[in-house]
């Protein structure tokens, strides 16, 4: 084989496997899920959610969530109604949407199977309100896909969404928040 023939097989190969490399850069999902529970003195509320969108950038460690609101399921129908209309008043605010960072992103070997602990800082909307949120979760890398989890909690109060005084007692205002995703390489 001549030189140049080889150096051009030798410029292609390398080529392909940096496309290869910078497309496993960014993980991405519609189907994560995310479920809540919030006990309180008389009853206990928990809802679930199959539809959350989630974006990582393993390069810059930059994760992105966003749910609609309306796609929570609750086991009482009746309280998927109050959810939506009184609570977080779905139409209108119809997402909530988390925006941050993985802290300690160079900890973690997206290409090594492995599970790695992620630091996560960033800001929660929900509800018109924004606030800063802070947590460890988990990172799995398996075969080439991350399998995440985190749990956090948040006070409703924070987020402008009251209890109204005939319930106040059997609810909590604190909410505990628990997201899982499988993520796959994106595709350009």
């Amino acid at each position: 084989m001549n030189h140049r023939i080889r150096k051009g097989i030798i410029s292609l190969s390398f080529f392909l496997i940096t496309a290869s490399l910078s497309a496993q850069e960014k993980y991405f999902t519609k189907s994560g899920s995310i479920s809540f529970v919030s006990k309180g003195n008389i009853e206990t509320i928990q809802a679930s959610h199959r539809s959350v969108t989630c974006v990582l950038d393993s390069k810059t460690g930059a994760v992105q969530f966003a749910v609609l609101m309306k796609g929570f399921e609750f086991k009482k129908a009746l309280m998927q109604e109050h959810f939506n209309e009184n609570y977080v008043e779905s139409d209108k605010y119809p997402k909530a949407e988390f925006r941050g960072q993985i802290v300690n992103n160079n900890d973690i070997a997206y290409a090594k199977d492995g599970e790695y602990k992620a630091h996560v800082k960033g800001k929660l909307t929900m509800h018109g309100q924004t606030r800063d949120v802070e947590t460890d979760g988990k990172i799995n890398v398996k075969n080439g896909k991350l399998l995440t989890n985190a749990v956090f909690t948040i006070l409703m109060s924070d987020y402008n969404i009251s209890i109204p005084n005939l319930v106040k007692e059997n609810m909590s205002n604190t909410v505990t928040i628990t997201v899982n995703c499988t993520l796959d390489p994106l595709k350009s």
